[in-house]
């Protein structure tokens, strides 16, 4: 099994391996849940339909979309290569528009991703800011594989944590693990993974911030 989700998690970040639907797998006896864009046999259940991608989107097809994220995407350049510095740009129209600052962004989507547009979590948490799917509806996120989308909700999603817990560490801690896990241990969760991601964010964001530190390259 696990050489299936690798098949499927190489044809699902190849150019041409988009999926329109991801299917999901649940082990009977561990609970592990295995993710795929192929449906291998009856056992394989839909976790999620994926819009298809556009040449030239139209802002006015999906209505949760703000007309900010529309402009944002002009002001990318979205004929550009989107890849190109590394959604450097991106970065900058949104954390002007959500008032954060752009290396925190980038720093998350270091840890979050190492800024994969097609990356996905065994969770199935996708793109470049890893949001799950319940996430990506929270914040009006349409495509997740859509960096300029997904970066844009990643930081909508991180401006809503920072104005309910007011604390950078806590609002990294509940991106990860969740604003309700936060809220129940009354702090960072005692879980490894948050542990380590929320110091992993901070270090990178810290070096992003710091000319005299060794620049991270990404």
């Amino acid at each position: 099994m696990i050489g299936i989700f690798f098949l499927a998690f190489l044809f699902l970040i190849s150019s041409e391996g988009l999926a329109s639907k991801l299917y999901y797998y649940e082990d009977p006896e561990t609970g592990e849940k295995i993710f795929s864009n192929i449906a291998w046999d009856e056992n394989f259940k839909i976790y999620m339909k994926l819009p298809k991608r556009s040449i030239n989107p139209n802002p006015n097809q999906n209505q949760n979309n703000l007309s900010s994220l529309s402009l944002l995407k002009l002001k990318a350049g979205q004929r550009e290569d989107p890849l190109s510095e590394k959604f450097h740009k991106i970065f900058e129209e949104v954390a002007k528009e959500f008032n954060l600052d752009p290396h925190l962004l980038k720093a998350m989507a270091k840890v979050e991703s190492n800024f994969n547009p097609r990356a996905i979590s065994p969770k199935g948490a996708m793109g470049v800011m890893q949001l799950i799917p319940s996430t990506a509806r929270l914040v009006g996120v349409s495509d997740p594989f859509d960096p300029i989308e997904n970066i844009y909700g990643g930081a909508k999603y991180l401006r809503q944590l920072l104005n309910e817990f007011g604390d950078l560490k806590l609002s990294l801690a509940a991106y990860n693990a969740g604003p309700e896990a936060v809220r129940r241990y009354r702090g960072i969760p005692p879980y490894p993974e948050t542990i380590n991601y929320v110091q992993n964010v901070l270090q990178y964001y810290k070096q992003l911030k710091s000319p005299s530190l060794p620049r991270i390259i990404y």
